[in-house]
């Protein structure tokens, strides 16, 4: 179930998708687990991930993170794992079919925003229904991003 999370319960962030936020109108955050091997958790505490280019998708039921990157392991043996293998993310029945209405139905995407471990130590990924933005509505937001910046420094030097 979608609820709002105070920043605070994310204990450490391993993977960021920092342009999905330029790229994308977000419009709902769901928080889902990840089914990982051992080698991809020793990665991910490492600090060593990248879901710059991944997207998820509704198959079968089921919701999968693809091409997400976890390097292999460092000290792995022949039981590492396969880096940019798709990965199944755990939500319950609900979210799953309202996750699939919306991409169906609405056009919508489903965008991984980032990978963090939660207090308990478990690997979660944030992953959030979003609509892709026109190139318009991007230049919009970089005018935005420049104005509030040259009016916190004009603030800054005169009061």
């Amino acid at each position: 179930m979608a609820r709002p999370r105070a920043s605070s319960e994310k204990v450490k962030t391993v993977a960021e998708n920092r342009r999905a936020r330029f790229d994308y109108a977000i419009d709902t955050v769901f928080e889902a687990g990840i089914a990982l091997t051992g080698t991809e958790v020793k990665s991910l505490r490492f600090g060593e991930g990248n879901i710059a280019d991944s997207y998820a998708e509704v198959r079968e039921h089921e919701v999968w993170l693809v091409n997400s990157n976890i390097p292999e392991f460092s000290h792995g043996n022949r039981f590492n794992h396969e880096p940019k293998r798709p990965r199944k993310l755990l939500l319950n029945a609900r979210e799953i079919n309202k996750l699939h209405g919306a991409v169906n139905r609405e056009g919508m995407t489903l965008v991984p925003l980032s990978i963090y471990f939660n207090p308990r130590g478990r690997a979660k990924v944030e992953l959030a229904l979003a609509k892709g933005k026109k190139a318009h509505d991007k230049r919009e937001a970089i005018k935005e991003r420049d104005w509030q910046r040259d009016k916190a420094r004009l603030l800054r030097q005169h009061g």
